[in-house]
């Protein structure tokens, strides 16, 4: 399973992702979810493959790639929601 956010620094939505990814971390565990630029080479790939058109974006993804679920803008889901999409089973 692998769990992406999708964001930008650089913007209004900015502290609310910060927050939102510091208590997901406190809650779930450090390195259970993936921060990636979406202008970055890599974010532009997901963006892309995904189509993601409104960020911040949170994307389940299955070991092979397959989106299991996707979370687009404000205000961020649940922690315990995105936690149980990041600990599906194939």
């Amino acid at each position: 399973m692998r769990l992406i956010l999708l964001w930008d620094e650089e913007t209004d939505y900015a502290s609310e992702v910060r927050e939102w990814l510091r208590d997901f971390e406190h809650e779930v565990g450090p390195d259970r979810i993936e921060s990636i630029d979406p202008s970055s080479y890599e974010g532009e790939s997901l963006v892309t493959t995904y189509d993601v058109l409104q960020y911040p974006a949170i994307l389940s993804l299955d070991n092979d790639g397959r989106l299991l679920n996707l979370w687009k803008g404000t205000p961020m889901p649940q922690i315990d929601e995105v936690a149980y999409w990041g600990n599906k089973e194939d």
